[in-house]
C-alpha cells in the first residue's frame, strides 16, 4: 500500500473562515482516514467488502450523529463540523461516508427529530457509539424518485402493527441492527417505524455484483408480516415531508463529502503530473495538463464556498430544501468530472488500484444518483425559481 500523501487544497484560504474547533475536528478526521482507512480501502473495494473494523473509529471521530445533542450520545457539534467530517471521510471513500451519512442523517436524525424521549434514549446512544448500526428504508423496487408511490404498508392489529413490503438499494442493510422504515398506514398516510433485527419476518439480503460503492454494504429490507410494537412508531411527524426532511440532512452531508472525493483525485493528479516524465519533461509542464488542473482547483474552490455558505445557513436554520439540492447536484457533478479528468491524466495507471481515482469515479456514479438523482435536483431548483412543477 502506497503511503497516503494527501494534502488538501485551499486556494482561497477558506481555513480562515473556519473556527479553531472546526479545524481540530476536520484534522482529527483527516488523520484517522490516513491511518485507518487509506491502508485498507483498496483491498476492501477489490473484495467488495465493507470493513466493519472501522466502525469504532467512525464513532470516535464523531461521524455518527455529530450534531445530535450530547445528552443522547452525540457530539453536539454544528452543521459545518458535520460537513467537514463527511468531506474527510469521503476523501477516503464514498462508501464509508455513505455508512456514516445513513447512520447520522437517515437513522439518528429522524429518531431525534420525530421520535419521543423514550425512543431517543433507547436508540441514539447506541447508534452514536456504533454499538448499533442503522439503515433507512424509503426506496422501493418500483418507487425511487417518486417515494410517494410506495406500497410498503402497515395495519393496526390492536396491540401491534403488521408491516409488509420491501425496500431496495439500502446502505448498511446487511448488518443493520435497526431500520427506520417508511410505510403507509391504512389511510395511506406515510409514517416512520423503527424495525429491529430479530423481529420475525424481517430479513436483509445483500446486493452483490456492484461496480460502485464496493466497500459499502448494500441490500434490501424485506417485511413479511412483521409485528412492530406500537411504541416503535415515530410520533412527531408523518407524511412525505418526514422522510424528505431526513434526505435534506443527508444531501447536505453529500454536498461536503463529494468535495473530499474531488480533492483526493485532484491531489493525486497534481502529484502525478510533477513526477511523470514524457517527452523529456513532467507532464504537468504541458498546457493541456495545466488546463485540467487549473479547472479542477477552480471547481473545487467554488464547491467549497457553496458548501460553507450552505453550512452557515444550516446553522441558522435558514437553509431551504432547494438550496441543499443545488449544492448536492453541483458538488457531485463537479467531483465526478474531476475524477474523469484525473483518470485521463494518469493514463493506464488511472484504472488500477494503485491509485484511488478509478474507485472514486465508480463510487461517484452512485452518489450522483442516490438521495435524489442529478436530474431530479435540477427540477427541484426549477420548481423553486419558477413556482411551476415539472413532476406532474
Amino acid at each position: 500500500m502506497k503511503p497516503d500523501l494527501f494534502e488538501a487544497p485551499d486556494y482561497y484560504n477558506i481555513d480562515d473562515l473556519l473556527t479553531e474547533e472546526h479545524k481540530l475536528i476536520r484534522d482529527a478526521a483527516r488523520a484517522w482516514v490516513k491511518r485507518d482507512v487509506s491502508p485498507i480501502i483498496e483491498e476492501a473495494a477489490q473484495k467488495a467488502e465493507f470493513p466493519k473494523s472501522i466502525i469504532p473509529g467512525l464513532a470516535e471521530i464523531g461521524a455518527f450523529g455529530p450534531y445530535i445533542p450530547e445528552q443522547y450520545g452525540g457530539a453536539g457539534l454544528d452543521q459545518i463540523s458535520y460537513g467537514l467530517i463527511m468531506q474527510e471521510i469521503e476523501r477516503g471513500d464514498s462508501g464509508v461516508r455513505s455508512t456514516a451519512s445513513v447512520q447520522s442523517s437517515l437513522v439518528m436524525y429522524p429518531i431525534w427529530k420525530y421520535g419521543n424521549e423514550d425512543q431517543r434514549n433507547k436508540y441514539l446512544p447506541k447508534l452514536a457509539s456504533g454499538e448499533w448500526m442503522g439503515s433507512f428504508g424509503l426506496t422501493e423496487p418500483d418507487h425511487g424518485s417518486n417515494p410517494a408511490g410506495m406500497v410498503t404498508s402497515f395495519k393496526d392489529k390492536g396491540d401491534h402493527y403488521l408491516l409488509n413490503g420491501a425496500k431496495l438499494w439500502i446502505s448498511n442493510s446487511p448488518f443493520c441492527d435497526v431500520a427506520v422504515v417508511w410505510a403507509k398506514n391504512e389511510e395511506g398516510r406515510i409514517h416512520g417505524l423503527i424495525v429491529e433485527r430479530g423481529m420475525e419476518g424481517f430479513s436483509t439480503p445483500e446486493t452483490h455484483n456492484k461496480w460502485s460503492l464496493r466497500a459499502s454494504a448494500t441490500g434490501e429490507l424485506i417485511f413479511q408480516d412483521v409485528k412492530v410494537p406500537k411504541e416503535n412508531l415515530l410520533p412527531n411527524k408523518s407524511g412525505l415531508g418526514a422522510p424528505l426532511g431526513c434526505l435534506d440532512s443527508a444531501r447536505y452531508g453529500i454536498a461536503w463529502g463529494a468535495i473530499g472525493a474531488a480533492m483526493d483525485c485532484y491531489d493525486t493528479a497534481l502529484r502525478y503530473s510533477k513526477e511523470r516524465i514524457q517527452f523529456g519533461k513532467p507532464i504537468g509542464a504541458f498546457q493541456l495538463q495545466q488546463k485540467k488542473l487549473a479547472e479542477m482547483i477552480t471547481e473545487i474552490t467554488k464547491a467549497q464556498l457553496l458548501a460553507l455558505r450552505l453550512g452557515q445557513l444550516k446553522n441558522e436554520d435558514k437553509a431551504t430544501s432547494a438550496q441543499i439540492s443545488m449544492a448536492k447536484r453541483n458538488n457531485v457533478d463537479m467531483a465526478i468530472k474531476i475524477a474523469r479528468e484525473a483518470r485521463q491524466m494518469l493514463g493506464g495507471m488511472g484504472i488500477t488500484g494503485e491509485y484511488p481515482i478509478m474507485r472514486h469515479m465508480m463510487n461517484l456514479e452512485s452518489v450522483i444518483t442516490y438521495e435524489g438523482t442529478h436530474d431530479i435536483h435540477l427540477l427541484i431548483t426549477g420548481l423553486d425559481i419558477t413556482g411551476l412543477s415539472a413532476f406532474k
